[in-house]
């Protein structure tokens, strides 16, 4: 139920009362709910209502009418949430809230302000609704992530007999994006095209950004290419559609078609092409993309920082992402997350806990994302009491625990060796347990052995139905660990039987423009004899430092030598050689590396960094190693 808004005592100074209503934003409920203070604003002195007998000329109403607007306008672009409070409750004893105009006014006001259902109250009590009030109501839902609301209105407006216009589309597309609500998006847009605004530059843009946002690449682009006219939303939505499918090539093709064509591209627009070029460790083109978002003066965006300091993590310059974090004054919440989750990766867990302590000091609340940084952190450096600690702060925040959460949980508990506190936390899980659940507990019985917990959690998966090969592939490791090779051959052949197959292992290295590739045994290089007589070279050098190869890491049964063969010429040991005779010394050497580096490589690379006196940095699919002097920084614990 909608209350009341609050109305002043008195004109001069107005004395607010704090709103009844609840507020949708935590920021916007304390800045409106402060303590109640004394703001004098400038009005018109005894004003007279309007149904009454005024002795004021025309012209004095148009002037004080005029300065209302005015005093409105620029309370809204400023967010003065309180003075605006004051303002309303002098436009209602003056007897104006009926104006046409100013009932606008105020629902944008409220909607900048992030109060979005005083909007909705100004709009019921508005004795006319306008296409205007519509669109600015819908917008102020749509803005203030109330989809929903924004739909249900956008319906009410359509029975009502009035029509969208150019406006009030853009409004209602976004919600349907918002939603992955493609079906009533697609409704929209033939309503768009039944009123002739399909071509509109500001609706078009919004059913391509649409489209691209809810997966529909196809859709998007065919409408993206019919459209005659294009501007930065529209290219932008494109670009991000590409970069959400992991189609990278062709965001990047785009984003070059956009420089191309000189478009003014934006701060959203920069954020997408560099989160593809994190995505594709692409670091020299992130940091040309990094000069011009700072020749164009976007590189303190907060959006475009979050994405600049996730291609420095994701490429292993953890010190480019610091520089870029420190540079930016004003950091969002995707911001203060990237960093975290690049600390939690990079092994720097107690700068991932200080700045967790920064962040709540800088009075910004933690989302579901923050905790699941936070305990990453915790799991990858066996911090068990710390992790139990953050995970029951979450309820300090209004935070219920999810699916990921219990799994980050899990994850923790089964690589530090327990196990049964592990089940416990499942059997405790308010939802059903999912697979990544299982794959955690998966994984920790593999480290410690556990075959009989293995197949417990293998059967738990399978009920699920259909489940990715990295199950099945956890399970037959598992086996194969414990030299259980029937075991492991019948997970293998299940994985087979299902028309799946185990992802092939590949490392890459970034050599300015060009991205090499290397798979286990590789010989198809330019630069294979070199690479080969490279790791003979530095095989003796590391035998002679102690290092005796593992070959309990070769989970086949094949005899001794082929073990010592096979493990020998792992695809990041190619990709390092690879480094060693084509990089300068003083450069670190960045490996790439789509599966997990195997116990035996990660106990090879440090004597390959200690024999070569070089920096090696790798970066598999869980975390970074950064390798110096016969050290690694994930201490062994990965």
């Amino acid at each position: 139920m909608l209350h009341p808004l609050p109305k002043a005592t008195r004109l001069i100074p107005l004395q607010l009362q704090q709103p009844t209503l609840p507020l949708l934003n935590p920021q916007a409920q304390a800045q409106a709910q402060t303590q109640t203070q004394t703001t004098t604003i400038t009005l018109p002195n005894n004003p007279r209502p309007l149904n009454q007998h005024s002795r004021s000329s025309s012209s004095s109403f148009e002037q004080n009418y005029r300065q209302i607007c005015n005093l409105l306008l620029s309370l809204t672009h400023s967010k003065s949430p309180q003075k605006g409070l004051q303002l309303h409750a002098h436009i209602i004893k003056s007897g104006l809230q009926t104006i046409p105009l100013i009932s606008n006014h105020l629902i944008n006001f409220y909607s900048k302000s992030q109060l979005p259902l005083f909007s909705r109250q100004i709009f019921d009590e508005a004795p006319r609704k306008s296409s205007t009030n519509w669109s600015s109501l819908i917008s102020s839902f749509a803005q203030n992530e109330l989809p929903l609301l924004a739909l249900h209105f956008f319906r009410q407006m359509l029975q009502s007999g009035a029509l969208p216009d150019d406006h009030i589309f853009p409004s209602a597309t976004k919600s349907c994006a918002i939603l992955s609500m493609c079906d009533v998006g697609r409704s929209i847009h033939c309503l768009a095209v039944k009123t002739g605004y399909e071509f509109d530059v500001f609706v078009g843009s919004s059913m391509v950004d649409m489209y691209a946002k809810c997966g529909k690449i196809k859709s998007a682009r065919k409408l993206f290419d019919e459209m005659p006219e294009k501007n930065v939303v529209c290219w932008s939505g494109m670009i991000y559609g590409y970069a959400q499918l992991g189609e990278d090539e062709e965001a990047l093709k785009l984003f070059k078609q956009a420089l191309f064509d000189d478009l003014d591209v934006n701060d959203f627009t920069f954020s997408s092409v560099i989160r593809v070029c994190g995505n594709s460790t692409l670091l020299e083109l992130g940091k040309q993309i990094h000069g011009l978002c700072f020749k164009t003066s976007f590189d303190s965006s907060s959006f475009v920082g979050s994405s600049l300091v996730s291609l420095y993590s994701k490429c292993g310059v953890i010190e480019g992402a610091y520089r870029v974090f420190n540079d930016i004054p004003v950091r969002n919440l995707g911001m203060w997350n990237a960093m975290l989750i690049a600390c939690a990766q990079h092994a720097h867990t107690d700068r991932a806990f200080e700045l967790f302590k920064e962040m709540e000091g800088a009075g910004m609340k933690p989302n579901f994302i923050t905790f699941l940084c936070v305990l990453y952190a915790c799991s990858h450096t066996g911090l068990v009491e710390k992790g139990r600690y953050y995970f029951e702060r979450m309820k300090e925040y209004g935070i219920e625990p999810g699916d990921q959460h219990y799994a980050s949980v899990v994850d923790l508990l089964g690589r530090a060796g327990k196990l049964q506190d592990a089940i416990s936390i499942i059997k405790e899980m308010p939802m059903e347990p999912t697979e990544s659940v299982w794959g955690a507990l998966l994984t920790g019985c593999r480290i410690h052995g556990d075959t009989e917990l293995a197949a417990f959690a293998a059967d738990k998966v399978y009920e699920l139905g259909p489940v990715s090969p990295g199950i099945h592939v956890l399970l037959s490791n598992a086996y194969a660990a414990a030299g259980r090779w029937d075991e492991a051959a019948k997970a293998r052949k299940m994985l087979r039987d299902r028309g799946m197959k185990k992802e092939t292992g590949l490392s890459w290295v970034e050599e300015g423009n060009r991205v090499h590739t290397f798979a286990s045994g590789d010989r198809c290089h330019a630069k294979t004899k070199q690479i080969y007589q490279k790791l003979e070279e530095l095989g003796w050098e590391m035998e002679r430092a102690g290092y005796v190869a593992d070959t309990s890491f070769v989970l086949r049964e094949v005899d001794g030598e082929e073990k010592n063969q096979t493990i020998r010429y792992h695809s990041e040991r190619l990709a390092i050689a690879f480094g060693l005779i084509t990089f300068p010394p003083e450069r670190p050497i960045r490996v790439i590396k789509n599966l997990r580096v195997c116990g035996d490589c990660h106990t090879a690379i440090k004597f390959m960094s200690k024999c070569s006196r070089r920096v090696i940095i790798v970066r598999d699919n869980k975390r970074f190693h950064r390798f110096e002097g016969g050290k690694c920084s994930c201490g062994d614990y990965w």
